[in-house]
């Protein structure tokens, strides 16, 4: 698996039983607390192994940093962050490379194992499949209204401890419920992520809006404008993707096209088994675990937003 499809890391086979998976991650703070941005950093970096099916074995630390600027204590606080998210996953934290920069940034760069018959693709999707999403959606609009002062306390502390939580509970339950199409929504956003499931295929997405999990507030901050730019960039590029925009209050579309960091999974599972895989997910502590829609035949490569 390498540059040839949009999936979420690379898959180099070693024998028949066994591949290496690697992906890298890094990003400039979206919270103040430097030891909470280590650990969304890390998390967010850690998520692409899991949207694959595969298990971080090690982790090397990417860290640009204005140490005169800010001080060694700060960088010490965000590598700690970073190194708990690492643990939490059972892998091993080996080392690293740091430059100056005047602006922070962090992440990893993470090399897990896969069995090469094991492994989760975005395009694996089939007409009748089932979208679990795992995680609320509202970081991007969220965080953007924090910068000016504007977020709830209680969102911005409740998409907080999500954007940290590690997606490998949702992988785990992937696995038992024999997912075969998988991902992880960041950048491009819940839609943006949808449509690369789809691509190239006969089939589309239907989102159901009134499914979707946010953190309460989210709409609200929407709303009021309080949305990133990157929500805007992703609207545009995937403007003749997405079907029945006429009908939707154009709030949603900002909501479904806000850039996520560390979001959820979002799992292609056939209906026979999505009730279960909700189950297993609330178990595990993913409340916020929802079908959002399914996989159809009508129209190629289209994503279907309805009411």
């Amino acid at each position: 698996m390498g540059t040839e499809f949009p999936d979420d890391a690379a898959v180099y086979r070693l024998s028949d039983e066994q591949a290496l998976i690697q992906t890298v991650d890094f990003f400039p703070p979206v919270v103040d607390d430097p030891f909470t941005y280590g650990q969304i950093a890390a998390a967010n970096a850690l998520s692409d192994i899991y949207a694959m099916g595969g298990r971080p074995l090690t982790a090397m630390n990417i860290v640009c940093f204005p140490c005169r600027k800010l001080g060694l204590d700060v960088l010490v606080e965000i590598l700690k962050g970073g190194a708990l998210k690492v643990a939490e996953a059972g892998a091993l934290l080996v080392g690293g490379h740091t430059i100056s920069d005047d602006e922070p940034k962090y992440g990893l760069a993470v090399t897990g194992l896969i069995s090469p018959m094991e492994i989760f693709t975005k395009g694996a999707v089939e007409a009748g499949d089932l979208l679990i999403l795992t995680k609320p959606l509202g970081s991007g609009i969220i965080t953007t209204a924090q910068k000016g002062e504007m977020a709830p306390p209680d969102a911005m502390a409740e998409i907080t401890r999500w954007m940290v939580e590690l997606n490998k509970n949702g992988a785990d339950v992937a696995r038992q419920v024999d997912v075969k199409a998988c991902t992880d929504i960041t950048g491009f956003g819940l839609a943006g992520h949808t449509a690369e499931m789809v691509a190239g295929s006969n089939l589309s997405a239907i989102i159901h809006i009134p499914s979707l999990p946010l953190v309460e507030g989210t709409k609200e901050l929407a709303e009021m404008g309080l949305v990133p730019g990157g929500a805007k960039t992703n609207r545009d590029y995937l403007a003749d993707r997405i079907s029945n925009v006429a009908k939707i209050d154009e709030v949603w579309l900002d909501i479904v096209c806000d850039p996520q960091t560390s979001g959820g999974l979002l799992m292609a599972v056939k209906e026979t088994e999505a009730e279960r895989a909700i189950k297993l997910l609330r178990e595990k502590g993913l409340v916020y675990a929802a079908i959002i829609g399914r996989i159809s035949d009508r129209g190629g490569g289209q994503i279907f937003l309805t009411e």
